[in-house]
């Protein structure tokens, strides 16, 4: 699947524009937002009793139970500063992943959700519950990198290039560790987010060749 047309040929989508400054704007303003939700959840699942939503939403791997995590555990946190961790990287991925278009961020997140989410129930510890944002916020850094390769877009390219320097630490998580990380999350959605870029990648708009001139012939 691609998006093209008169989307792809938007001035939002070119840097530098005042078009693409107010997407980039109003993109900031709505992971913002999500942000406080987060929280929200975390506090209820602490004013009910710690834990309890974790298991009841995040993903048990092997288990059918556990299943429905792929779609919750993204909202979930193993407490406070796990959330405290998310939430920057979150808003900062987040924010460039959704300037690229309202509909494509919608997909592509739902894309990353499965892949890293099934991912994670086929091949993770069948003892444990996982739960965070981890896995969508490295789907967003593999989305922004092959978009900046499959558009040709120096701009996306760049900017996982600058993200990938400022939580360069954090890119350990991707690879098999004893903390009670799950690292399979974390390459699964980076995968996932290459994935999205493709089927959701924009056509690139073919410059139309002048036509030739052709003369005129006249009888004299």
């Amino acid at each position: 699947m691609s998006y093209g047309g008169a989307d792809a040929q938007s001035d939002a989508t070119r840097f530098g524009t005042e078009a693409f400054y107010a997407a980039l704007g109003r993109a900031f303003v709505t992971m913002c937002a999500v942000i406080p939700f987060l929280f929200l959840i975390e506090a209820v699942d602490r004013g009910i009793g710690h834990g309890r939503l974790d298991v009841a939403g995040g993903i048990i791997p092997h288990h059918l139970a556990g299943l429905d995590g792929v779609l919750f555990s993204p909202f979930l946190h193993a407490g406070w500063d796990h959330l405290y961790g998310n939430a920057v990287p979150l808003i900062l991925v987040g924010t460039f992943a959704l300037a690229g278009g309202g509909r494509r961020f919608i997909w592509s997140t739902f894309v990353i959700m499965l892949v890293s989410g099934l991912g994670v129930w086929f091949v993770g510890d069948p003892n444990s519950v996982v739960v965070g944002a981890s896995g969508v916020i490295f789907g967003y850094l593999g989305l922004l990198l092959a978009r900046g390769l499959v558009e040709r877009s120096w701009w996306n390219l760049g900017v996982a290039a600058f993200i990938g320097l400022l939580y360069w630490y954090q890119l350990y998580n991707i690879l098999p560790t004893d903390q009670p990380i799950s690292w399979q999350g974390h390459l699964l959605g980076l995968l996932g987010g290459v994935i999205a870029a493709v089927l959701f990648r924009r056509k690139r708009v073919k410059k139309q060749q002048p036509a030739l001139y052709t003369p005129t012939l006249t009888d004299i």
